[in-house]
């Protein structure tokens, strides 16, 4: 097989866009779908073009093109585009899927982040994070959004939290018992 090829189903499989995912992902089948596929070994880049749709366990990205990029034996970065490029995958012990979307994603590997540019949003139970860029730290688990743009603003909801720790379905009727 291409080592390219290998290259790229290892950077898919270790692409940890959330830290808490499901960690019987891993022991999935990868399947990749798109309309069409170059793959250049010489230059390390393979670039995937038409309706890219990655699928393994309960993760799923999907975007207009994806390019993988490798120096050497290593890959150095992951880049998902489309209007919107999105990510969903299953948190271990959570009963709701973790979502993003934005115009680009970009996975590092050194040092290990993830970036998401324009009109970006993570939803995590109802919790909403939106910016122009989030970028993602893995290694200390830090995120930074924002822009210096002008008028470009940070906006972040927070869903209300049950006295046990879940997130209160959005729109849900309270009831009035003590």
């Amino acid at each position: 097989m291409n080592r390219l090829i290998v290259w790229t189903l290892l950077a898919l499989a270790l692409l940890p866009v959330e830290a808490g995912a499901l960690s019987s992902d891993r022991d999935q089948p990868m399947q990749i779908e798109a309309d069409r596929v170059e793959l250049d070994d010489a230059a390390g880049v393979s670039v995937y073009r038409g309706n890219v749709k990655v699928v393994q366990g309960t993760l799923v990205l999907t975007g207009d093109v994806m390019t993988v990029y490798t120096k050497g034996e290593q890959v150095e970065k992951v880049i998902m585009e489309g209007k919107p490029a999105t990510y969903r995958q299953r948190p271990d012990g959570k009963d709701q899927d973790v979502r993003a979307r934005a115009l680009r994603m970009e996975y590092y590997t050194t040092p290990e982040r993830v970036v998401l540019l324009g009109k970006a949003e993570v939803d995590q139970q109802g919790d909403k994070l939106r910016s122009e860029r989030i970028d993602y730290d893995i290694a200390s688990d830090k995120v930074r959004a924002g822009t210096q743009a002008p008028n470009e603003r940070v906006r972040i909801t927070i869903q209300p939290r049950k006295q046990n720790g879940t997130t209160a379905r959005p729109g849900a009727e309270k009831s009035g018992k003590p």
